[in-house]
């Protein structure tokens, strides 16, 4: 069985190292439950070992979901994430609670497909034409996460970049004012993003205008000389967009 089709299954953990106990080979104590599942093996013919998080008492056994998988790059051994039922941990929680051990090794969090993490702020856009939003948030590489064609809202993503844009129509309750063009007067947005130029061109070769062109910017913090490289552009509502590719250190 791959360990991917544990993800959003509800699964029974034998627990043999509980929180407070200690660990017989490198000494430490155990901050959560720690335990495998039972009666299954993996290719290797070993225990899946699991977290239990969201419990904060000694166990002997738990059930729980499956939220999420620890995928060790450097051996075969993935962790499974178990929770109760009505617990949310996003991936920082889950790389924070689970240092003690995983921060020996390379690792990513793997998450069911329809799995979303939320920023804490995800700015929320009125749009016209939401089919022309989307389109130009999809020249810059960003993906449609999420949406609601009956209402005319999608929920969109670049990395860490989040945004919701919702189309415009009689009964939005969230317009408190006539708008007009610029919508975005008086805000402007900064994308922390790779690759600039890979973007930048998306735009030109789309016949998109680009507010303003490609520059770089350099400043010296702690005896450093560091930079970043920008572009200006508006969307089809005139929410205007920094996109900024991090120089680092200039190497002289």
């Amino acid at each position: 069985m791959n360990n991917i089709d544990f993800l959003d299954k509800t699964l029974e953990v034998k627990i043999d190292k509980p929180l407070g106990s200690k660990n017989p080979t490198y000494d430490f104590i155990y901050p959560v439950n720690y335990g495998y599942i039972q009666n299954i093996m993996n290719d290797d013919c070993k225990k899946i070992d699991c977290y239990i998080l969201g419990v904060y008492k000694p166990l002997k056994e738990y059930k729980g979901k499956c939220i999420a998988i620890i995928h060790r790059l450097n051996e075969n051994n993935d962790k499974l994430i178990i929770t109760p039922e009505n617990k949310y941990f996003s991936d920082i929680e889950i790389k924070v609670l689970t240092e003690f051990q995983e921060q020996y090794f390379k690792s990513k969090i793997i998450r069911s497909s329809n799995y979303l993490e939320f920023n804490k702020n995800i700015p929320e856009l009125s749009v016209t034409n939401l089919e022309n939003s989307i389109n130009f948030y999809k020249t810059a590489g960003f993906e449609v996460k999420y949406d609601r064609p009956e209402n005319k809202f999608a929920f969109i993503s670049l990395g860490d970049i989040q945004f919701m844009l919702q189309e415009i129509s009689n009964n939005d309750k969230w317009d408190v004012g006539i708008l007009t063009y610029p919508f975005g007067n008086g805000i402007n947005f900064q994308l922390e993003i790779e690759n600039l130029d890979k973007i930048y061109n998306n735009f030109k070769n789309s016949n998109y205008k680009i507010t303003f062109d490609i520059e770089e910017n350099w400043y010296r913090q702690d005896n450093k000389l560091l930079g970043n490289k920008e572009f200006l552009i508006q969307d089809p509502d005139g929410y205007l967009l920094r996109f900024s590719e991090d120089l680092g250190e200039c190497k002289i």
